[in-house]
């Protein structure tokens, strides 16, 4: 766990709260969590914000349908959905541009932030983002193991550690049980239980969905000049790997490091590493 001193407040943002940690001071950096079951900011990010903590002031929200924020999110664009709550709680802070970390579903969200409002965002710090090439090809088995913990006969803790031991982290053996009961607890809210923040696409609007949450197919893409640096696990089993090279090819001002011993959660796994390397980019 963390050892910064963290503020905790509520913003509303469009009527929703949000709810989001604070620590240090300085240039402003927001850390946005991956999607997992039971998933939330200061969580995903403690053996992070004592690094970043020292120089920059830290920004650590629960994304809409997680943790303290409130639940429910538009099925139809939900990275899009993302992206205008949390440029509305940078409204909300009186910030008008900050640099981004985000994990997974939270680099979806950042990516979409910047194609949208490039002028908000500084820098990027991109580990295993969402919605690189998700329609090219068939879902990994981590996907597929993340998309259906809320079907069949529901959520429980056997499935949630299935989940983070075999597929989210190169070590499962090296996750403690006190991380999978904290995020089994979180991840059976009757109100994300009801309506889970990401989930497969369906209906009518499906095929629609899919291709607008896939950046690849996004022409604004090769235009982006945010400086960015993509960080992948090389045994990623949850977000291909093979989106960091089409990242880097794509986007102009894009470096991309593949990290070895390390899944989908580099930031937790390879955390000494990471804050080296994050600190480093982002202090230009």
């Amino acid at each position: 766990m963390t050892d910064a001193l963290l503020t905790e407040t509520t913003a509303s943002v469009g009527g929703k709260d949000i709810f989001y940690a604070e620590a240090g001071q300085g240039p402003v950096v927001v850390l946005l969590h991956g999607g997992g079951p039971g998933a939330s900011g200061v969580s995903n990010y403690s053996r992070n914000i004592d690094a970043l903590a020292s120089s920059y002031r830290v920004i650590i929200p629960d994304l809409p349908g997680y943790g303290r924020s409130s639940k429910g999110i538009d099925q139809t664009d939900p990275f899009g959905y993302l992206a205008d709550a949390i440029r509305g709680l940078l409204d909300e802070l009186g910030i008008d541009k900050a640099h981004f970390v985000g994990n997974s579903y939270g680099g979806a969200c950042a990516l979409r932030l910047a194609l949208d409002t490039p002028n908000r965002v500084d820098r990027m710090v991109l580990m295993g983002p969402g919605g690189i090439g998700t329609t090219r090809g068939l879902p990994t088995p981590g996907l597929n193991s993340l998309l259906s913990y809320y079907g069949g006969d529901g959520p429980t803790r056997d499935k949630l550690e299935t989940f983070i031991r075999q597929f989210l982290v190169f070590d499962g053996a090296g996750v403690p049980n006190a991380v999978i009961d904290e995020r089994f607890q979180a991840s059976i809210d009757p109100e994300v239980v009801a309506d889970p923040p990401l989930r497969r696409p369906s209906g009518r609007e499906a095929l629609k969905t899919l291709w607008r949450m896939d950046f690849t197919r996004d022409k604004r893409l090769a235009s982006l000049t945010t400086p960015t640096l993509v960080v992948w696990g090389k045994a990623d089993k949850v977000n291909k790997p093979s989106g960091g090279p089409m990242l880097a090819k794509t986007m102009p001002n894009c470096d991309l490091l593949q990290v070895a011993n390390a899944g989908h959660w580099v930031q937790w796994e390879r955390a000494n590493f990471f804050n080296a390397v994050t600190r480093t980019f982002l202090s230009n």
